[in-house]
C-alpha cells in the first residue's frame, strides 16, 4: 500500500477510467452519508436535555407538593400537568395512587396507534431500528399503561394484586425511594417515540411523584434531520454521478480517439492517419492531442526520411559498384598493358568512392543519436576557426585557396555548442568552398555578432549557387560536382550533415549571393549566442 501511494500513476485493480472517476465521487459522498449515523448522537444529546428537563420538573414539583395541603395538591398537579403537557401521578406511602392527572381533567398526550398511521410513518419506525441495529444501540423497554396490560388467569392485572395503578408497577419508584433520589427511566411508546419517567420521593412522608412526558417531538426532529441529510445526500449524489459521468466522457472519449489513432499509426495499415488536434480544447487533453498529432507527423517525416536516404544510398552505391563491376569483368578480358592499368585506375576510383560513400552514410546516419545525448558547452568560435584554418593550412587541403578569416563588430563570438561537431560543419563548408573555387582566389570566413546571434558566413569566388537550388544544395545526396573534379571527392551528404549539426544546435544554415554583387556562393550560419543564464 506504501508504494502504490507513493506511485500515484500506478492502480491495483483493471479498472477504466470512468469507473474510477465514479468511484472517488460516490465514496465522497459515502463518507458525507455517513453522517447519517452521527445523528444518533444529536438523538442522545435531545434525551439528555429531557431527562435533566424531567428532574428539575419532578423534583420542584415534589417541592410544592410537599408543602401544599391534601386539596391544593390536587390542584397543583392538575395546573402543572395542564401547563406543561405532562402525566403526573402521586402515590402515597402504602403505593397506591393518591391522584392521577389523567383522571383529573382530561388527557395532555395520548399515545398514538401506529395501525392509524399512514405508510411513511411505519418506514420512517423501520429506518429507525435498522439504525439502532447498525449503530449497537442498547434496546429500550416498550411502554405499557398497568391499565391496559392484559388480565391474568385470575382476571386481575399482571401489575399487582390491589389493581394496575400500584407503585410496584414501575421499578423507578422504588429505586427513587431507595436512593431518596429522582430517577429517570426512558421506554418507547407503540409508535416508536420515547416516554419519559421521572420518579422522585416527597420529603420524609414516604409518598413518591411519578412524571411522565410522551417526547414525540425528539423523534420527529431526529427524523427530520435525517431526512434533510437524505435529501442532500441522494440530490448530491444524482448530481455528483451525472457530473462524473460527464467529466468521464470529456477525458475518456478524447483518450480513446487518440488510442484508436495511435493503434492504427502502430499497425501502419493507414498511411495518412489523422490523428485528432482537438484545436477547440484548451486543457491538458488538447495539449495531449496536439502533441500526439505533432509527434506522429514527426515519426511519418522521420520514417519518410529513413526510406528516402535508403533508397538514395542504394543509387549512390549502386553507380560506383556497376562502374567497379564492368571495370573487374573487362580487366580478365583486355591484354593490353595501358589499358589494363586505366581499368585497374577506375577500380581504385571507384573503390574510393565506395569507401568515401560508406564513411559519409555511416556518419550522417548516427549524426541525430549523438547530438541528443551531447552536453552544449561555450564555444568560442573565432578562436575555433582560426585554428581549423591553421589546422587545414598545415595539411594542405585548401588546394591553391587561401582562408582569410575576419570579424565584423563588436561583442564576443561566443555559442552553446559541442566543439567537434561546429568543426565539422566548418570543415563541410570550407570543402565546399574549396571544391568551387577557381585556383588562387581566396575563401573568406566572416564571424559577426547581431545582439544574440552570432553570424559565421563562408565565401568563395566559384559560380554561385542559383536561386532555385539553394534549398536543394542542402538535401541528402545532392552534389552539383564542379568539371574535372573526381568522383570521390563528393557524396553529396556534406551541406546536408552541416545543416544537421546546425539546426540540432538551434542555429539555421542558409545559401546566399555574395554581398559585394560578385559571383560566388556565401553560406551562412547562424548560432543563438552564448547565455550563461540558460
Amino acid at each position: 500500500m506504501a508504494e502504490l501511494l507513493r506511485d500515484h500513476t500506478r492502480w491495483p485493480w483493471r479498472v477504466s477510467l470512468t469507473a474510477r472517476i465514479l468511484a472517488v465521487n460516490v465514496i465522497a459522498l459515502g463518507l458525507l452519508a455517513g453522517s447519517l449515523f452521527y445523528i444518533d448522537s444529536y438523538r442522545k444529546e435531545l434525551l439528555a436535555e429531557r431527562f435533566r428537563l424531567a428532574t428539575a420538573e419532578a423534583q420542584v414539583t415534589a417541592d410544592g407538593l410537599e408543602q401544599a395541603t391534601r386539596k391544593g395538591r390536587v390542584e397543583l398537579i392538575r395546573r402543572i400537568a395542564r401547563e406543561q403537557g405532562l402525566r403526573l401521578r402521586l402515590y402515597d406511602k402504602e403505593g397506591a395512587l393518591a391522584a392521577d392527572s389523567f383522571e383529573l381533567d382530561p388527557p395532555t398526550y395520548t399515545l398514538i396507534d401506529p395501525k392509524t398511521e399512514p405508510w411513511y410513518q411505519h418506514a420512517a419506525r423501520l429506518l429507525d431500528r435498522g439504525m439502532d441495529l447498525m449503530l449497537g444501540a442498547p434496546p429500550i423497554p416498550d411502554y405499557r399503561d398497568p391499565e391496559f396490560l392484559p388480565a391474568g388467569a385470575d382476571g386481575k392485572s399482571h401489575a399487582t394484586a390491589d389493581g394496575p395503578a400500584d407503585a410496584q408497577v414501575w421499578p423507578e419508584i422504588a429505586e427513587a425511594a431507595a436512593a431518596d433520589a429522582t430517577v429517570i427511566r426512558n421506554r418507547l411508546a407503540p409508535d416508536r417515540t420515547p416516554v419519559i419517567n421521572a420518579a422522585t420521593p416527597i420529603g420524609d412522608e414516604g409518598a413518591a411523584l411519578l412524571i411522565t412526558r410522551n417526547a414525540r417531538d425528539i423523534t420527529q426532529n431526529v427524523r427530520d434531520a435525517r431526512q434533510t441529510l437524505a435529501i442532500i445526500v441522494g440530490a448530491a449524489l444524482i448530481i455528483s454521478i451525472l457530473l462524473s459521468l460527464f467529466l468521464a466522457r470529456t477525458i475518456v472519449e478524447p483518450l480513446r480517439k487518440l488510442v484508436r489513432a495511435a493503434v492504427r499509426v502502430r499497425l501502419g495499415r493507414d498511411r495518412e492517419v489523422v490523428v485528432p488536434r482537438l484545436p477547440e480544447r484548451r486543457d491538458e487533453i488538447g495539449m495531449l492531442a496536439r502533441a500526439i498529432s505533432d509527434m506522429t507527423a514527426a515519426l511519418r517525416h522521420r520514417i519518410d526520411a529513413v526510406e528516402s536516404f535508403a533508397a538514395d544510398v542504394s543509387h549512390e552505391l549502386k553507380n560506383p559498384l556497376a562502374s567497379l563491376r564492368s571495370a573487374l569483368e573487362s580487366l580478365e578480358k583486355v591484354e593490353d598493358a595501358q589499358l589494363r592499368r586505366q581499368l585497374i585506375g577506375i577500380a581504385n576510383s571507384d573503390v574510393r568512392r565506395v569507401d568515401w560513400l560508406v564513411t559519409e552514410i555511416a556518419d550522417a546516419s548516427r549524426i541525430d543519436a549523438q547530438l541528443s545525448r551531447t552536453r552544449f558547452e561555450p564555444v568560442d568560435m573565432l578562436k575555433l576557426v582560426r585554428a581549423l584554418a591553421n589546422e587545414r593550412e598545415s595539411r594542405g587541403v585548401n588546394a591553391s585557396a587561401r582562408l582569410i578569416v575576419s570579424r565584423r563588430g563588436l561583442g564576443d563570438t561566443v555559442v552553446a555548442g559541442d566543439p567537434p561537431r561546429l568543426e565539422r560543419v566548418l570543415h563541410n563548408l570550407i570543402d565546399n568552398a574549396v571544391s568551387f573555387s577557381p585556383p588562387g582566389q581566396p575563401i573568406e570566413v566572416e564571424l559577426a555578432r547581431r545582439e544574440d546571434r552570432l553570424a559565421i558566413a563562408v565565401t568563395d569566388h566559384g559560380p554561385g549557387i542559383r536561386p532555385d537550388v539553394r534549398e536543394k544544395v542542402f538535401e541528402r545526396f545532392h552534389s552539383w560536382r564542379p568539371e574535372g573534379e573526381p568522383d570521390g571527392r563528393h557524396s553529396g551528404l556534406g551541406l546536408a550533415i552541416a545543416r544537421t549539426i546546425v539546426e540540432a544546435h538551434f542555429g539555421t544554415l542558409r545559401a546566399e549571393d555574395r554581398e559585394d554583387g560578385r559571383p560566388g556562393a556565401r553560406l551562412v550560419v547562424d548560432l543563438p549566442a552564448w547565455d550563461p543564464e540558460t
